[in-house]
């Protein structure tokens, strides 16, 4: 039984990173906040915006407990779920946590080029982005941290950058 955990800061990767890995394993991935959606039928920006962060992390603890029960998957968290409650405690028991770990210069970047809305970030200017990233991390590195495994994703822009870094992966997990 395989179970990987792909956990890092929102914009590092974790689901590129995952999707890619699911592919060349052969088996599901699920992104742990589309996970949410589908359960909850509703955006993770709809429960932010109803119940708030300490709602919305609440049902993240019990949807990560679901999914993290499955066999031969491949997950992806939300970037703050390591960060509440015992979720680390629980990942690292659970299967192999991979941190994909960026410097908050490249996190920045990546956000700004994002597609997808992101509640903690709503109505912030890029300056005030990139010290509100730069503090968050401070903050969630000791939890990211107690990752099993770290990947360095801070050149992850290509195809070909994104396969080398499934090729660590692999051979960090011997997978």
């Amino acid at each position: 039984m395989v179970r990987i955990i792909i956990i890092g800061y929102m914009g590092a990767g974790k689901t590129t990173v995952g999707k890619a890995l699911s592919k060349e394993l052969g088996i599901p991935f699920y992104d742990l906040d589309w996970y949410i959606e589908s359960r909850m039928r509703k955006t993770v920006q709809q429960i932010f915006a109803e119940r708030g962060e300490e709602g919305f992390r609440k049902i993240e603890y019990n949807m990560l407990h679901e999914v993290a029960e499955f066999e031969n998957v491949i997950i992806s968290c939300g970037g703050g779920t390591p960060c509440f409650f015992d979720n680390m405690e629980y990942l690292n028991s659970q299967g192999h946590t991979i941190y994909l770990k960026a410097t908050p210069d490249v996190l920045h970047k990546h956000l700004m080029m994002g597609k997808g809305v992101r509640p903690l970030l709503l109505g912030k200017s890029p300056e005030e982005m990139r010290s509100f990233i730069t503090s968050q991390l401070e903050t969630r590195e000791p939890y990211y941290s107690k990752a099993l495994y770290t990947l360095d994703v801070n050149l992850l822009d290509t195809y070909d950058k994104i396969k080398i870094s499934v090729t660590k992966i692999r051979q960090m997990l011997n997978v």
